[in-house]
């Protein structure tokens, strides 16, 4: 998996000081949102499921990555971020969390 790694050290934007997303950040939105297709609609998933599935062995890289892109599509209106079972801000949210389809 060494060309996710390169792939990783070259996001262009992740999302810092109001740049557009990069290329991680759009394949880490359509995974989150393949991954809960795939799934109940009540399911939810762990930002690390979209990480791994997008970095393989480099996944820990895109942690934050996959929070922010779960940030991203909770601004759209697409997915809602819980923790506990209940939906948070996630502005606020500290810890883990998980995301699931809007209900």
């Amino acid at each position: 998996m060494v060309h996710r790694r390169h792939d990783v050290a070259q996001a262009p934007g992740d999302n810092h000081g109001g740049k557009a997303p990069g290329k991680i950040d759009k394949q880490l939105e359509t995974t989150i949102l393949e991954l809960l297709a795939a799934r109940a609609a009540t399911s939810t998933i762990c930002p690390s499921d979209a990480a791994r599935a997008v970095g393989g062995e480099t996944w820990r890289d895109l942690m934050e990555p996959a929070r922010r892109a779960a940030r991203r599509l909770v601004d759209a209106g697409e997915v809602q971020i819980t923790q506990g079972g209940s939906v948070i801000d996630p502005s606020t949210a500290k810890g883990p969390i998980r995301i699931r389809k809007v209900q």
